[in-house]
């Protein structure tokens, strides 16, 4: 108990005997065995070179865990970006869809105007002669139908041109009643071709959307398997920073689909 007391107050006996511990190990190698005590010089290289490999296969190890952690860090990163993507095409799949079901009833407007139009000239007035000036405000009356379907995306802008230059089966010399058909059909045509398009694009995002998905899912199980192998070996490298795996919930765009659809 005073030998203990003493080392505690008096920091250089405690290095002395700390010294004194260092230099006999050595010997206590040397001695362990009768082939040590025959070939001294062999069994401390024997020795050195166990306890230089013991401290490579420590660093080994503890390189091999920091690689695993940041390897887990790395795809819970990649995971969290995944989510972020897919929500981006879930979003521009939403809007899609809303598009094609703006355009399905512009569409179905479309044909229901085209509908009475047909009534309407199956009953017009029989035609009569008309002086100059009636046939120019025919023309002015089917630039004004034409333009105004135009401005509001019904009609291409080029077919303003073409309905008053006569061209693509534009007639400005027409009844009234027939104009309004031609226009109505026109517009029929370009809606449903419209319709067409926007149908197309989402079903191309919709596919783009459940790839997004996939990889988003994929990405988590792997990020989920790697922070909990990096979990059972950080202790190995205590100063590595450490992230929380996101746990947002998996999208089911499925289901979404279904209930627009319907």
């Amino acid at each position: 108990m005073d030998l203990a007391q003493l080392l505690l107050r008096e920091p250089v006996m405690w290095a002395i005997w700390l010294l004194l511990f260092v230099l006999a190990v050595p010997g206590l190698v040397v001695l362990a065995s009768p082939e040590g005590v025959r070939r001294p010089r062999q069994a401390l290289r024997e020795t050195a070179e166990t306890l230089r490999g013991f401290r490579d296969h420590r660093r080994q190890r503890r390189q091999k865990a920091l690689d695993t952690v940041r390897y887990a860090q790395e795809l819970d990163a990649a995971a969290e970006h995944a989510a972020a993507t897919a929500q981006r095409w879930r979003d521009r799949w939403h809007h899609s869809r809303v598009r094609l079901d703006e355009a399905w009833q512009a569409w179905q407007d479309a044909e229901a105007r085209l509908d009475r139009s047909r009534a309407a000239a199956a009953f017009a007035a029989p035609e009569t002669d008309l002086t100059p000036e009636g046939y120019a405000e025919r023309e002015r009356a089917l630039a004004r139908q034409v333009l105004a379907a135009a401005r509001h995306g019904h009609l291409p802008i080029a077919t303003v041109a073409d309905a008053l230059a006569g061209r693509d089966g534009w007639d400005p010399r027409l009844h009234p009643a027939d104009q309004e058909l031609h226009v109505h059909r026109a517009i029929a045509a370009h809606l449903a071709h419209r319709y067409r398009q926007a149908a197309a694009a989402e079903r191309l995002t919709w596919h783009d959307t459940q790839l997004a998905a996939a990889t988003r899912d994929s990405l988590r199980a792997e990020a989920t398997t790697a922070t909990a192998r990096a979990a059972g070996i950080r202790h190995l490298v205590p100063g590595a920073p450490t992230r929380r795996l996101a746990t947002a919930r998996p999208g089911r765009l499925w289901a979404v689909r279904s209930e627009l659809s319907a």
